[in-house]
C-alpha cells in the first residue's frame, strides 16, 4: 500500500476580524481578513495542513477551487509527488486561471504537500527547504495609512518596544508632502541605525514616484516597495534609474514567468514572493534560485508564521515581513524575536499548527 495516496481533502473557509481598521493607499481599509485552510489526509492518516489568506475578497472562490475543481482531480494521488502535482495544477488550469486565484488555491494544496513531507521526515520546514539557519532578518510591516501621525508614531514605538529593529509604513497619500512629513517623523523616532522602509501599494504613477523618492532620499530609506502596478517592469527600472532608493515587490507577482520578467527589466533591489499566491512553498522556492542567480535579497511578504522558516532556510534571506495580518495568534507557535531576528518553528512539518479553538468562532464554511 502507498501510504501517501490522498483519501480526503477537506477545505475551511474563514473571516477573522482585526483588532482595528487599517488601510492602505490601493486597498483601501481592511476590517477582517480570510483564511482559508486545506487539509489533505492520507490513507494512513497522515494529514498535512496547507492554506492561503486575502486581505477581505475572492476566498470563496479559491474555495471554490480547491473543493470543486482540485479536490477530485487529487483524490488518489500520491502525497509525495509535489512537483508532479505542482506542474499538474498549473497546467490544468491556466487558460481560466494562470495567476490569480488559481494560484491562491494551488498554493494552499502545495503548504499541505509540504506538511507531510516535513512530517514523514520527522524535520521541521527550515532543514527542509535549505537548512541555512534557524532564524531571519525581520521588520515589522504597518498597515498604517488611516493613522494620524500621533497614531502612527505610538504604533512604530510598540514595534520597538516588540523588538523590531526595522519597520515599514505605507504611504500613498492624496498630497505627497504628507507623506515626507509622516516618513521624516517615523525616522525621528527611530533613530538613524535602524533599517526603515515605505511601501506604496502601487498608487504612483511613475513622475509622482520619483518626485516621493527623491523627496525622502535623506531619510536613509532601505526601500521603496511597490512604487506603481507591478504589471509595469520597464517602469520600475525607470524609477530604479531616478532616485537612489533601491526598488521591491513581487506580492502582485504570482506567477513564476512574472517573477522572471521582474528580474530582467524591473531594476529591484528585493524581492518578495509570498507563499500565499506565488504557488505555495514550491513557487516561493523556485523564486528563491532566481533570486539566488540574480545576486538579490530574498524577502518576503505576509503570512510570516511560514515564511520565517523559509527565509532562514537561504543563505540569501534579506528581510521576513512581520505582517499585520495576525494569522499566527491563531496558531501554537506565534513568532519569537531574538535580538532583533524572527526564530523559526523547531517541530515536524511547516511548523503553522492552527488553534483550532481560537479559530472556531470565525469558521464560515467547512466544505
Amino acid at each position: 500500500m502507498n501510504i501517501n495516496k490522498i483519501a480526503a481533502i477537506d477545505v475551511e473557509y474563514y473571516k477573522v476580524p482585526l483588532e482595528e481598521v487599517l488601510s492602505d493607499a490601493k486597498h483601501g481599509d481592511h476590517t477582517h481578513f480570510e483564511l482559508m485552510l486545506c487539509r489533505v489526509t492520507c490513507v494512513d492518516g497522515m494529514q498535512g495542513v496547507g492554506y492561503t489568506y486575502t486581505g477581505g475578497k475572492g476566498g470563496r472562490a479559491i474555495c471554490s477551487l480547491l473543493h470543486d475543481e482540485m479536490r477530485p482531480l487529487l483524490l488518489g494521488k500520491d502525497a509525495a509527488d509535489i512537483d508532479g502535482i505542482w506542474d499538474k495544477l498549473q497546467w490544468e488550469y491556466h487558460y481560466v486561471g494562470r495567476g490569480g486565484l488559481l494560484s491562491f488555491a494551488i498554493s494552499a494544496v502545495d503548504i499541505a504537500l509540504w506538511d507531510i513531507k516535513c512530517k514523514r521526515a520527522d524535520l521541521p520546514l527550515w532543514k527542509v527547504a535549505g537548512g541555512a539557519s534557524n532564524k531571519t532578518k525581520c521588520y515589522a510591516g504597518g498597515i498604517d495609512l488611516n493613522f494620524s501621525e500621533t497614531r502612527l508614531l505610538s504604533n512604530i514605538q510598540g514595534y520597538l518596544d516588540k523588538g523590531f529593529e526595522a519597520v515599514k509604513i505605507k504611504v500613498g497619500k492624496d498630497n505627497y508632502l504628507e507623506d515626507v512629513h509622516r516618513v521624516e517623523a517615523v525616522r525621528n523616532l527611530i533613530g538613524p541605525d535602524r533599517v526603515f522602509m515605505v511601501d506604496a501599494n502601487y498608487s504612483m504613477s511613475i513622475e509622482e514616484a520619483i518626485r516621493f523618492g527623491k523627496a525622502i532620499e535623506h531619510c536613509g530609506i532601505t526601500w521603496f516597495e511597490e512604487p506603481t502596478i507591478p504589471d509595469d517592469y520597464l517602469g520600475f527600472a525607470d524609477i530604479s534609474d531616478a532616485i537612489n532608493i533601491p526598488l521591491a515587490m513581487g506580492e502582485n507577482l504570482h506567477t513564476i514567468h512574472e517573477f522572471e520578467y521582474a528580474f530582467a527589466q524591473s531594476k529591484l533591489g528585493f524581492v518578495q514572493p509570498d507563499a500565499s499566491n506565488i504557488g505555495g512553498i514550491t513557487g516561493f522556492l523556485k523564486v528563491a534560485e532566481l533570486a539566488k542567480h540574480h545576486n538579490l535579497p530574498l524577502c518576503s511578504h505576509g503570512m510570516h508564521e511560514l515564511h520565517v522558516s523559509l527565509l532562514a532556510s537561504q543563505p540569501h534571506a534579506g528581510y521576513l515581513e512581520v505582517h499585520s495580518f495576525p494569522i499566527d495568534q491563531y496558531t501554537l507557535h506565534p513568532t519569537i524575536l531574538n535580538n532583533g531576528f524572527a526564530v523559526a518553528p523547531d517541530v515536524p512539518g511547516t511548523g503553522v499548527i492552527f488553534d483550532d479553538a481560537l479559530l472556531a468562532p470565525h469558521l464560515v464554511k467547512h466544505f
